[in-house]
């Protein structure tokens, strides 16, 4: 039997080769048939989900609600020392320093990145904006939304703080973080489907352990991780909680 494993689009374009690379893995230490199959966009994934046809996957905190509680996943592990922030940006030759001096009507990029759009706006409602008074302007990548404040399309825009961090240092250098989030607690997790849940214990325990050897090493290098870490049934549920409680 053959099982599908995908991963958020909202993952760094440079870990594209690194993602094949670490299913290779998986299946040999498994030894499970597994297909990694990538989506464009948030959407075509949950049609996907939706439809039963994925069996593990590197979820965004958005999603995870849906999967845990709709489709029965559970989860695995997560990055070691990472979590989902976001960062406000503007030109660095932009007169604004702080969230407060944004102005209603102002041109802000974002991707379809659901958790990241939505702690952006959170940050944004410091300066007494939301969706009401802002033109949002969606692009395909956070490389994109970079573009768009250099070349004027847009005042500000909101990235996921790894794949800021992730910009080139010449990009970097022409702009100007406003603001940084600071929640700590939200993560994408990787999370196995109900068809895989018999082996949940085992699939585990190697991804706990795949830092313990040179291969392993590598492939999370390949992924810019250092280590997983176990995440708790109890820990996701706090997550989802406290999304819901941000959604609201």
């Amino acid at each position: 039997m053959s099982y599908t494993f995908t991963v958020s689009p909202d993952f760094s374009p440079d870990h594209l080769s690194g993602w094949y690379i670490f299913n290779t893995w998986l299946q040999r230490q498994s030894g499970e048939a597994i297909h990694l199959e990538l989506y464009d966009n948030f959407q075509a994934q949950r049609d996907a989900i939706q439809a039963n046809n994925i069996d593990l996957i590197y979820a965004n905190p958005f999603d995870a609600a849906m999967l845990v509680r709709e489709k029965g996943f559970l989860p695995l592990v997560r990055a070691g020392n990472t979590s989902d922030e976001a960062i406000i940006a503007v030109s660095a030759d932009s007169s604004v320093n702080d969230v407060s001096e944004l102005l209603p009507g102002i041109n802000v990029a974002v991707t379809e990145d659901p958790d990241v759009h939505m702690i952006g706006m959170i940050m944004l409602e410091a300066g007494d904006l939301d969706a009401s008074n802002i033109n949002t302007r969606f692009y395909n990548s956070q490389v994109l939304i970079a573009k768009s404040l250099l070349q004027g399309e847009a005042d500000a825009g909101i990235f996921l703080a790894k794949a800021f961090d992730d910009l080139s240092n010449l990009t970097k250098k022409q702009l100007k973080i406003l603001v940084r989030s600071q929640i700590s607690v939200i993560h994408h997790s990787l999370m196995i489907g109900p068809k895989l849940a018999g082996r949940r214990d085992e699939i585990q325990a190697l991804l706990l352990t795949m830092n313990n050897d040179d291969k392993g090493k590598s492939v999370l290098n390949s992924l810019g991780f250092d280590a997983w870490i176990k995440v708790e049934d109890e820990e996701m549920e706090f997550m989802i909680d406290l999304m819901d409680t941000l959604i609201i």
